[in-house]
């Protein structure tokens, strides 16, 4: 797994990368293309048809040439806005598309990363790839992509007719070109670095104020506000100090070549009058080369002004390929089969797991049966959550392996597993929406009596009846408007709607009283009374309900079997 903590490295190769991102919208780029070199003709136009106002029109006084060219040049002046538009529609279309499938790609990914990526990544930090990195590389591919395309084109352009017009004068004109780009290059490769460092310690600050939002009742309750606040000046101001020497960087990379380029326009004027006042060169040629030579100097400087907004997309680009560059632990095979259904027998052979090379699950053998009820029992630390990621794939056993109805999972198709075996986490999380909703989630076409049902069988419904809107009642940020014995049931309502064969149920009644802890024990298995159920459980009470109870302490397993279950 990647150092969450290490700075990604971002060169000019990390352009490449998004050539799988390209592929699909060749064609459209390749109009883009293609109406951008007419729009670049038209503006090339321009300049040339200054010289013949001046020397075919103006100076022999011939007054049918001016209206003609200045006809001409009303109408190139209007193809080059419409042109112009429609480049620009074009490829916002384009790179919109093509950002939209990045996005997509990077939560599919995502999706398929364990829990342990998750416990070792900065939140703030991975919204800060997600929003900021990701909202940069769209800014600069619907902006600057396409105004370095142009003004490359436009570049070009104005070199062949500068040559056309005067080799001579073009030497002239680009004698301070090497110390320009020399210089330009010097700050590019300090802006590339100022911007990764800036980029590092925005995600830090945004770390901290995830880390003091969620923890604000710590905060309070500890009179802690102004060690945050002191906290949090020493990283605003470690974020401005990087911000204003990128800011310093990327106004030289600019400001200095300019000024270089600039000298080299008054050694053009010097020395196209000497040629014009020796009789070498017409009055219209000395125009029409310096407006090419002002415009040459334009894509220039607009080119070393968009390096700083391609530096910062590389380094944007660097951090969300990085996330790319992160392998799941958990991968589903080639040729992976279906699984219909998983009411077979659920057995543990040899499995053994480890977290930073301590032992965790040491050779786990145990079969829990189907249809049973089974507890899991154990200390602190001692496995229990292991077990239940094992069963639904969120992790792999380092050694040995699950087998449901003598298949092991791993050969099994990871979304089958997942919509047969469901686990329902001890940290239940809800999302700002109704309860309805929630308990719906990601469900197309439930009817509201398959979720009243699922409430109920959850034990909610007499909450539910005190409540003004019912099912309608929004549950707030994270579920906090419900209290933390509701949001147990939310959750274990939504896994209750889902109907699996396997119910993993990790302290699903912690936040309960023991009189809603029956209830809801209850009428489990009358809502699933063909499928598995596994309770991970401190609570030796809810355990007297099983079939069989699981114990594990020091990373070994022993089943008990219960003669019967309790009424």
């Amino acid at each position: 797994m990647t150092d969450p903590q290490s700075p990604p490295v971002a060169d000019w190769g990390t352009y490449r990368r998004l050539a799988p991102f390209l592929r699909p919208y060749r064609g459209a780029l390749l109009l883009v293309l293609l109406i951008s070199l007419l729009s670049t003709a038209l503006g090339l136009a321009q300049p040339y048809l200054s010289k013949l106002m001046i020397d075919e029109a103006l100076l022999r006084r011939d007054m049918g040439a001016l209206v003609r060219i200045a006809a001409i040049m009303i109408g190139v002046t209007v193809a080059g806005f419409g042109v112009n538009i429609l480049a620009s529609y074009r490829y916002v279309a384009v790179s919109a598309a093509m950002l939209y499938d990045i996005r997509a790609a990077l939560l599919r990914h995502l999706q398929s990363l364990s829990p342990r990526f998750y416990g070792s990544f900065r939140l703030g930090d991975l919204v800060s790839r997600m929003n900021s990195d990701v909202s940069d590389v769209q800014r600069i591919a619907s902006d600057t992509l396409l105004s370095v395309v142009s003004n490359l084109l436009f570049f070009v352009g104005c070199v062949a007719m500068m040559l056309w017009l005067d080799w001579r004068m073009f030497l002239v004109s680009v004698v301070l070109v090497p110390a320009s780009l020399a210089t330009f290059a010097h700050y590019q490769r300090r802006l590339t670095a100022l911007t990764r460092e800036m980029r590092e310690r925005s995600a830090d600050l945004g770390s901290l104020l995830v880390d003091t939002v969620m923890g604000m009742r710590v905060v309070a309750s500890l009179r802690a506000g102004e060690h945050e606040v002191r906290r949090f000046k020493a990283r605003n101001d470690a974020f401005v100090g990087a911000m204003l020497r990128m800011q310093l960087a990327s106004f030289m990379t600019g400001a200095l070549p300019g000024t270089l380029m600039t000298a080299a326009t008054s050694a053009v004027i010097l020395y196209g009058g000497w040629r014009i006042i020796e009789g070498g060169m017409s009055i219209g040629t000395l125009v029409a080369f310096m407006t090419y030579h002002m415009r040459l100097l334009s894509p220039i400087q607009t080119l070393m002004g968009l390096t700083s907004g391609l530096a910062s997309a590389r380094v944007s680009l660097g951090r969300i390929f990085e996330l790319f560059d992160t392998r799941p632990e958990v991968e589903e095979r080639l040729g992976a089969l279906p699984l219909a259904r998983a009411d077979a027998p659920i057995r543990f052979e040899k499995v053994s797991m480890r977290y930073d090379r301590e032992a965790v699950l040491r050779e786990i053998d145990l079969e829990i049966a189907s249809g049973s009820l089974c507890a899991i029992l154990g200390p602190s630390g001692a496995g229990k959550s292991t077990l239940a990621d094992l069963m639904v794939r969120y992790l792999d056993p380092d050694a040995g392996r699950i087998l449901i109805g003598g298949v092991d999972i791993r050969d099994c198709r990871l979304d089958d597993l997942r919509r047969e075996v469901i686990l329902v986490d001890q940290a239940p999380f809800l999302f700002n929406d109704s309860i309805a909703a929630n308990i719906a989630f990601a469900m197309e076409d439930v009817s509201p009596a398959a979720i009243e049902a699922a409430a109920h069988a959850a034990g909610l419904d007499g909450f539910i009846a005190r409540l003004p809107h019912g099912l309608a009642t929004r549950t707030g940020e994270r579920g906090l408007a419900l209290s933390a014995g509701e949001r147990q049931r939310v959750v274990l309502a939504r896994a209750l709607l889902r109907s699996p064969s396997v119910l993993i149920l990790d302290e699903p009644t912690s936040a309960l009283d023991g009189d809603t802890e029956q209830l809801v024990a209850g009428r489990l298995r009358a809502a699933l009374p063909h499928a598995t159920i596994i309770v991970i459980t401190h609570k030796p009470a809810l355990a007297r309900l099983a079939d069989s109870v699981v114990t594990l302490e020091e990373g070994r397993a022993r089943m008990t079997r219960q003669a019967a279950r309790a009424a």
